[in-house]
């Protein structure tokens, strides 16, 4: 069997797709694969299998990175696990007979306040016009001015230099 012919396989298509999701560049990619990037270009032009296979990898961490985006610039509410030492004290007939200490774990829900930089980065994506450092604009009409030494010779302004 030819190289790529495992490679257009179910199981050879589910693994490139599984290596691109997790965030191999295509370099990677072919190396995986044990062929050069040039090669896995070939590929991916004459195998439509293999490209597209590529780009739903890509397509799935793509998207949860702009959710993940989303969340960190809006702000969200997680739950986390909160350790606890619990202290437990046994009396028998008024004295003090044991002590045990553990460790218990209760649900928090902690607030994740919005990021700044997160919005600003959104922004400046999703709405470049209004949102980029640099902005475009443009001047109509016609800028007057009134220039005293208009129509002087040289010689004349090297008078006033001089003399002035």
């Amino acid at each position: 069997m030819a190289k790529y012919e495992y490679w257009l396989t179910t199981e050879g298509l589910i693994l490139i797709e599984a290596w691109a999701r997790d965030g191999l560049t295509d370099e990677q990619v072919a190396k995986n694969i044990g062929v050069n990037r040039d090669t896995l270009y070939t590929w991916k032009k004459k195998y439509p299998d293999i490209s597209d296979a590529l780009k739903r990898g890509k397509e799935v961490v793509d998207i949860e990175v702009e959710n993940a985006l989303f969340k960190k610039a809006t702000g969200f509410t997680r739950t986390i696990k909160k350790a606890i030492k619990v202290k437990e004290v046994l009396y028998e007939a008024g004295k003090r007979k044991s002590e045990k200490e553990h460790i218990e774990f209760a649900d928090e829900e902690i607030y994740i306040p919005p990021d700044t930089t997160a919005q600003i980065f959104w922004l400046k994506n999703r709405k470049p016009d209004t949102w980029r450092d640099k902005q475009n604009v443009e001047l109509s009409g016609e800028i007057k001015t009134n220039n005293p030494y208009e129509g002087l010779t040289t010689e004349e302004l090297k008078k006033l230099i001089h003399n002035g």
